[in-house]
């Protein structure tokens, strides 16, 4: 690859960068998880650039290469021995701004996601990120109608989770 197009790669990925930290801590439970997840996007994306063809967002291009390695990673790794999730043995240092109402509400919400499917995460991931419809269904490849009506499934299910 020339040094104009990595250079290209490069300013994009820096710039759209906070996508990928999302759509790894939507798929892993821990720091370790969730710097290879992000190692893992990050070449698959080097390796799909050059035939990005700039007929989407770059931003639109990337959540849907994220996201399909995130999925196919996420679907190997449930055939391996589950482990202590590190993150849920760590002592919180209480600081001024930190809301712990707000935060527990977080974590209940991430616990709910996190029993949805594969392709329900990252739909709720895109619906968070205020993606529109149109943008949602152009990355993960699905209609705009499907997106709708699954978005509406989902948050039932999301409400059912959280309020047995």
């Amino acid at each position: 690859m020339n040094k104009k197009l990595e250079h290209q790669f490069v300013t994009e990925l820096e710039s759209n960068q906070n996508i990928v930290h999302k759509v790894c801590t939507l798929y892993t439970n821990d720091r370790d998880s969730h710097k290879d997840l992000f190692q893992e996007i990050t070449i698959q994306l080097w390796k799909a650039y050059p035939k990005f063809r700039g007929e989407s967002k770059f931003s639109t291009w990337m959540y849907r290469v994220a996201l399909n390695t995130a999925i196919t990673l996420y679907r190997k790794s449930k055939r391996r021995i589950k482990t202590q999730n590190y993150d849920s043995v760590i002592f919180k240092i209480k600081a001024d701004e930190y809301n712990q109402e707000q935060e527990q509400q977080l974590t209940l919400m991430y616990k709910a996601v996190k029993q949805l499917g594969d392709i329900e995460k990252a739909l709720v991931f895109l619906y968070l990120e205020d993606k529109d419809y149109r943008e949602i269904s152009e990355t993960l490849g699905i209609t705009e109608v499907n997106a709708r009506v699954k978005m509406n499934r989902i948050k039932n299910k999301l409400r059912t989770i959280m309020n047995p």
